[in-house]
């Protein structure tokens, strides 16, 4: 049985085979059947952790627990659909972007991972439908490692290209002018820490790129 618990740049969650580079958590929205249930999320801390943790082997929709594994393709991806570094498997990365945060701002404090939560909450999801938030954008304006939607294509933005997503991965980059107004997936926080610095860690198949790319 293939479960519903892999992660759409939209935050939409849905059942696929392949369960990419990332592992994540919103708390438990799945039934004891290992279905899920109308909930997409019961906490405001929405995280992206890595898959191997000191070699711990847990069930990905256990019948008692507070968690519900969700699957990413990369980091980017997580990113898109609201989901920050976990501030204890991802410890060094949790807290590059929460840095990144304060930098973008010009905080004098970093912020803690509760106050980071609540206003990536209120970017990422429309309170009264529950659907994500979208935002026009100029091209040409984003920092590479933002996620684009442009003519009905989804995918990483990138060296002035736009790279199309899919479950195993990107595409060929296609050029974008730096003008053209696309629709930008990823929470204007998170743009922010991208510009700021914070370089994410995007699948293979994406290519060369200034972003980190996971280890082979």
């Amino acid at each position: 049985m293939t479960l519903q618990n892999r992660v759409l740049p939209t935050g939409e969650i849905v059942a696929y085979p392949a369960r990419g580079m990332l592992m994540g958590n919103r708390g438990n929205i799945h039934r004891r059947d290992r279905t899920l249930g109308v909930s997409r999320w019961r906490m405001k801390m929405w995280i992206s952790c890595v898959l191997d943790w000191q070699g711990r082997r847990l069930d990905v929709m256990p019948p008692t627990t507070r968690w519900t594994a969700l699957f990413f393709l990369d980091e980017v991806t997580a990113l898109a659909s609201g989901h920050r570094p976990c501030g204890y498997c991802r410890r060094a990365d949790h807290r590059w972007l929460a840095e990144s945060w304060r930098a973008a701002r010009g905080l004098s404090a970093v912020p803690r991972a509760f106050e980071m939560d609540i206003e990536l909450h209120a970017e990422r999801v429309e309170s009264r439908t529950r659907r994500q938030v979208t935002r026009p954008a100029v091209a040409g304006d984003l920092p590479d490692g933002t996620m684009i939607s442009r003519q009905g294509v989804t995918g990483l933005w990138c060296e002035g290209a736009l790279r199309p997503w899919s479950f195993e991965g990107y595409g060929p980059p296609v050029p974008v002018a730096p003008g053209e107004q696309v629709t930008l997936l990823t929470p204007p926080s998170l743009v922010a820490a991208l510009r700021a610095g914070y370089r994410p860690l995007v699948h293979p198949s994406a290519g060369p790129t200034p972003l980190r790319s996971f280890p082979a």
